[in-house]
């Protein structure tokens, strides 16, 4: 098993590429609606407290496997198993690692591609002076349109892994420093502008003063379950970056710098959103189509809406592309790591995901009559039990890996925080990160 042989080129580069990882569709498109539907700025307090408590405790766990072992994910937690004189088979949580991001990059490139198709729609205009009955059936015509939707999932994923197939410098490092800067300029300039709107003072103030009489007991566990989804962790995909950080950098303060710039791209989308939302005079808690279908309607009436709509489509589409990327390299480097070359493992990982992706967008017109689950059809399934299950129990497994069975003289050197900041983590994993996981797994036992 040969150590990873390639290294972020600086501890800017390293931030930058988590950052990315982390940074997408739960950010711009899930944040929003599911804060609407959760009351607002209560809800925000507690994600903020379980991004503390939960998320990054185990994405410095995630990363410090991948640091301790310079390896693949599989390789890593096999290698660190042994030098514990543990079993081995926990190699094994690195396929099911990537098992789990195949899954979700299978719905995540068709969701994205959803973006592509809006986005230019936005900038010709197409959207301007339509009603919202108008853009649902837009919408609706689209999904139903397997050539399109099969076009856009291509184009997406063949964006993606041309960069994965390129490697860590010339690919991933190159494109994180070149889009993510570009990504909080397109969220400051959006931000910036809602300022000026009507709504702009009314969405503060459901942003940023809580209403605590609205959290109930599943207000706390959509929360924790947010916390866990937004900061990519949970799938090893973070353990495959970690194998490349660069030898003398902090990981907790690395690691801190990435939750804040997470919650900020959520708080900056938020405002931006929200904004419009309230100066339509429309409802926040609209859900999955806040994005798709309120916004378009939402910008139609403003002063260069058809701009700034388009602007923000293109926003969605540079951070889901950045976490496409941080889902594809888990399951390349485990294949470079049985012995594949690079662009030939991105190919094969390319072409399985598009054939599963192919059913994905099949669920919405030639199999949305199949059920796979109960009610539920292919599209249901894949973007439902991987990230809400997959990743949470990933989570778990790979918490109670770093807290209690690899050496803990690796983890202390590659955690890189000194005894006492070791003991202080370990301690916070242990006794508060784990038993929220193990709540938020059996959750859906109590409604």
């Amino acid at each position: 098993m040969n150590q990873t042989l390639e290294r972020w080129s600086s501890r800017r580069a390293f931030i930058l590429a988590v950052t990315g990882a982390a940074v997408g569709l739960g950010n711009i498109w899930r944040f929003p609606y599911i804060t609407g539907e959760n009351g607002g700025a209560a809800f925000l307090l507690l994600y903020v407290v379980f991004v503390v408590l939960l998320g990054l405790p185990v994405m410095m766990a995630e990363i410090m496997i991948g640091r301790a072992g310079r390896r693949s994910p599989m390789q890593s937690l096999g290698y660190l198993a042994s030098r514990a004189g543990r079993n081995t088979g926990w190699r094994w949580l690195g396929l099911f690692g990537a098992f789990t991001v195949f899954c979700i990059l299978s719905f995540y490139s068709v969701v994205s591609g959803w973006s592509i198709d809006f986005m230019v729609h936005a900038f010709r205009g197409s959207f301007s002076g339509q009603t919202a009955p108008q853009i649902g059936a837009y919408f609706n015509d689209f999904l139903a349109n397997p050539a399109r939707m099969t076009f856009n999932h291509t184009l997406f994923l063949v964006m993606t892994m041309a960069v994965v197939a390129c490697g860590v410098s010339k690919g991933l490092e190159r494109l994180n420093n070149l889009l993510m800067p570009l990504l909080y300029l397109l969220l400051i300039v959006l931000a910036g502008h809602a300022v000026s709107m009507d709504g702009f003072g009314p969405a503060m103030a459901w942003l940023f003063t809580p209403d605590f009489s609205a959290v109930t007991p599943m207000v706390f566990i959509h929360a924790m379950g947010h916390a866990f989804f937004t900061l990519a962790v949970g799938a090893c995909a973070l353990m495959a970056y970690g194998a490349y950080m660069p030898d003398h950098q902090s990981l907790p303060g690395a690691a801190a710098a990435v939750a804040v710039l997470d919650v900020l791209v959520a708080l900056l989308a938020g405002i931006a959103i929200f904004s419009v939302v309230f100066t339509q005079g429309m409802d926040p808690g609209e859900g999955p189509a806040l994005v798709f279908i309120t916004l378009p309607v939402a910008f139609a009436d403003l002063p260069m809406g058809a701009f700034w709509l388009g602007l923000f489509f293109l926003l969605l589409l540079l951070a889901t592309w950045t976490s496409s990327i941080n889902l594809a390299e888990p399951m390349v480097s485990t294949l470079v790591g049985w012995g594949l070359k690079r662009p030939v493992a991105a190919l094969v990982v390319g072409i399985c995901v598009w054939l599963v992706g192919l059913l994905c967008v099949a669920s919405f017109s030639t199999l949305s009559d199949f059920h796979v689950i109960g009610s539920m059809n292919f599209f249901d399934v894949v973007s439902t039990i991987p990230p809400e299950i997959f990743l949470p129990l990933g989570g778990l497994l790979i918490a109670i890996f770093a807290a209690w069975v690899m050496p803990q003289q690796e983890a202390l050197r590659a955690l890189d925080a000194g005894p006492n900041g070791f003991r202080v983590w370990r301690a916070v994993v242990r006794w508060v990160s784990i038993p929220l996981v193990v709540l938020l797994l059996i959750s859906p036992l109590f409604h």
